[in-house]
């Protein structure tokens, strides 16, 4: 009676856990982007940087609700506002730049359309004043004379003074 052996193979082993300790600032990245996700926000920083893309002035009156973006796309999207009040008109009328600059922010044409909804707008925090800026040494600021642009010259200037300063290797606080 030729009953068939079967040949078993060893269950699979189960894969292996990394049981270690973890640093905060090391989870918080994915926590806040599962919760911007889920209002409609792919990057963050829209939220964190609004006053550097739109200006102080228009940022005092607005904030970034969500973007939503067709269905299998992450460009073209609809940016939703929350204008206060009598600004929303005026909010209207700009609407081509607010695109624009959340584009370049973006760096691809990730907004199409822009919808405003009047409401609250929560006050933004104090801004911290820069650091205070040191003249930039001779030989590192030769190179930066040939910039036209202002901002992008301002920034290296700061960036070549920040070097300038610093002694030994850096100190990741």
């Amino acid at each position: 009676m030729g009953g068939r052996m079967s040949k078993r193979s060893p269950p699979p082993s189960p894969p292996e856990r990394q049981n270690r300790s973890r640093q905060v600032a090391e989870l918080l990245p994915d926590v806040g982007r599962a919760a911007f996700r889920r209002f409609g926000f792919v990057q963050s920083s829209i939220v964190s940087r609004w006053p550097e893309i739109v200006g102080e002035r228009y940022a005092a009156v607005s904030q970034p609700e969500s973007i939503r973006f067709p269905h299998g796309s992450k460009q073209d999207g609809t940016l939703t506002l929350t204008v206060r009040g009598v600004h929303a008109v005026i909010m209207q009328h700009i609407v081509p730049e607010i695109t624009e600059r959340v584009n370049r922010f973006f760096g691809y044409p990730a907004v199409a359309r822009v919808t405003i909804r009047q409401g609250e707008v929560a006050k933004p925090a104090p801004r911290t004043p820069p650091p205070s800026i040191r003249a930039v040494p001779i030989e590192l600021g030769a190179g930066l004379k040939a910039i036209a642009d202002p901002e992008l010259k301002a920034v290296l200037e700061s960036l070549a003074a920040g070097v300038a300063a610093s002694t030994g290797l850096p100190r990741i606080r």
